[in-house]
This record gives structure tokens, sequence and C-alpha cells, in this order.
């Protein structure tokens, strides 16, 4: 399973290192069983709230709201053309964005 993620991530970032997928797949667990959940909306304000609290301020500790803001902002132009945005790639770009994978 984390192979195909890691093929989704590796259309963005070609050197993608398989432990830290597993690790985001393992931390999203059960989430990735429904599609809905396995997916992430950039249309939906409580969406992209709820990747800042939970991913990038409570699993990172990161403190700056703005800077959360930015790197989801980054990330929703960066899949932008992908239609269905994989949570698992999602949020590997977004740790990627904040320089945080090898918090992982």
């Amino acid at each position: 399973m984390s192979m195909d993620y890691l093929a989704d991530i590796r259309k963005y970032d070609a050197t993608a290192d398989e432990a830290v997928v597993d690790k985001i797949v393992k931390h999203l667990g059960i989430a990735l069983r429904n599609r809905d959940s396995s997916l992430v909306s950039c249309s939906d304000p409580e969406e992209l709230s709820r990747v800042r609290e939970k991913w990038c301020k409570k699993k990172f500790g990161e403190t700056d709201d703005a800077r959360c803001d930015s790197a989801i902002e980054k990330v929703c132009e960066t899949m932008a053309a992908d239609r269905s945005k994989s949570r698992v790639t999602f949020y590997y770009l977004v740790a990627k964005q904040l320089g945080k994978l090898s918090a992982l």
C-alpha cells in the first residue's frame, strides 16, 4: 500500500524516502480506509484548518499560523492539477515545505 502512496509522492518529489512515507501512512491509519477522509480538499476551509491544527501545529509543534497556512497554500498550488489529492501526498509535501521531513 505504501508503494502506491510513494509513487504518487514521487510525481512531486522524485527523491521521496519510503521510510518517511511509511511513517505518514501509519500516522494517518484508519483515515486512509475511507475514500473521503483519504483525500484533501483545498477548496474546503475546514479541511485546511484541520491540516494546520492537527498536522502542522500538533504533529510538528509549529506555532506560526501564517507559516503553516503558507505551506498548505503552496502545496494546494503544487497539486492543483490533481483532482483527487491524496492525504498522504499532501501531508508529505506540507512537511517538506516546513522542513520537517526529518522530524517524522
